[in-house]
């Protein structure tokens, strides 16, 4: 394989890997960082609920920035700027002294975190064959989810704040990396072009491409859900499944993106061999409902038993990769880093009002079914627009949106 692709994958793996780092480090020390803050107990879960929607608020800021700065000045300029500004984030995380502060700095690195996945994916997806693309987009999606795995090991035996300053010294290191990655050829061949790049609106201006975008966006959802809810809030979900022993927001961390890791692989391959991006994603999508209901049905599960669905369910949410180079294929070079940047953030960004939601009705439901509900609403939603899209496999990326 040309060393330039092989490189390019390397170097946008790596990124990946530390963006996942720093997006789930929160989940992770959400609770031992809110506490050294002075957060009454009663507070953890709706002070959590309020910086994580920060944080995923910057990451649809950032979406939309990193976006339109990659059709518009190339895909590598949002690998450099991005890490950048994460890895000055993670490290000032690592002082705040107050809530106020948190909140603001979460929202601040999630705005350096929105550009990497998607110029990444975007880069690969262009250099790479039509054919074989899907295995580059899956080992950068495989080896930065493993960034989940290593949060939850560093959160857990490192104090929080020495784990935000790791994850900024790991960008600040890959920076260096990045110096020999060479741009897209078909982003060469259209910049002196006389057609609009980045340009947002082209998104809204016929109702096939608006269609086409939202359920881009909607059939990652569950992802988000099952990482968001049931794993980021175990801790108050164990306590309403009468566990004896409660679970920590690092361990289920930990398990779920182990499975996830390996999911990612699965639905990766899977869409290669069967040459269907949307039947995998359809699969994983089912599954991701089996296994949400049984955990929200496990009453007095044993840790261990519980800690093992945690992987099944991060598993059954393994079909990143494939949902966004989905994204990344089903529109033009002109346009594809703005989708392939906005749509992944805008999933991300889905724990805002998903989060929300579940916050509203836990007061009535209880934890439990408020928790089931969102869930059904989310996966039916998913399943429904994987659904309208067209089968992307092995589509040649050369075109652009007029």
């Amino acid at each position: 394989m040309d060393k330039r692709i092989v490189l390019a994958v390397i170097v946008a793996a790596l990124g990946y890997f530390v963006d996942v780092y720093d997006l789930l480090l929160f989940s992770v020390v959400r609770v031992a960082s809110l506490k050294d803050l002075g957060v009454p107990e009663e507070n953890l879960l709706s002070s959590g609920v309020f910086l994580i929607n920060c944080q995923m608020a910057g990451l649809l800021t950032g979406g939309i920035l990193w976006g339109i700065i990659g059709d518009k000045k190339g895909r590598i300029s949002v690998l450099f700027g991005s890490i950048l500004l994460y890895s000055i984030g993670n490290i000032l995380n690592g002082f705040v002294t107050d809530v106020e502060t948190y909140a603001a700095l979460r929202f601040f690195t999630g705005i350096g975190l929105a550009g990497e996945l998607g110029a990444g994916i975007t880069l690969v997806s262009e250099i790479m064959p039509a054919r074989t693309r899907g295995y580059g987009t899956t080992l950068i999606a495989t080896v930065g989810v493993a960034g989940a795995v290593a949060a939850a090991l560093v959160g857990d035996t490192f104090h929080w704040r020495t784990s935000y300053f790791i994850g900024g010294g790991l960008g600040l290191m890959l920076l260096l990396l990045r110096i020999a990655v060479t741009e897209s050829g078909l982003f060469d061949q259209i910049k002196n072009k006389d057609c609009k790049k980045g340009d947002i609106f082209l998104l809204f201006s016929s109702k096939p491409r608006l269609v086409r975008y939202i359920s881009c966006i909607a059939i990652g959802i569950p992802i988000w859900y099952a990482i968001g809810i049931i794993v980021t809030f175990s801790p108050e979900i164990g306590k309403a499944l009468g566990m004896v022993e409660i679970p920590t927001a690092a361990r289920s961390v930990f398990y779920s993106y182990i499975g996830l890791t390996v999911g990612d692989l699965t639905s990766g391959l899977l869409s290669q061999l069967v040459k269907s991006r949307r039947n995998s994603i359809i699969l994983f999508i089912l599954f991701t409902a089996i296994s949400s209901g049984v955990i929200l049905n496990s009453y007095g599960i044993s840790l261990d038993h519980f800690y093992l669905w945690t992987w099944v369910l991060g598993f059954s949410v393994g079909y990143w990769a494939v949902f966004v180079t989905t994204a990344a294929e089903q529109f033009g070079t002109n346009l594809r880093a703005t989708v392939a940047t906005t749509v992944p953030n805008f999933v991300r960004g889905s724990v805002i009002p998903v989060t929300s939601l579940f916050d509203y009705l836990k007061d009535s439901q209880g934890v439990l079914s408020s928790a089931l509900i969102v869930g059904c609403i989310c996966i039916s939603i998913a399943l429904f627009a994987t659904l309208t899209l067209k089968e992307s496999y092995g589509t040649d990326l050369d075109f652009i949106e007029e």
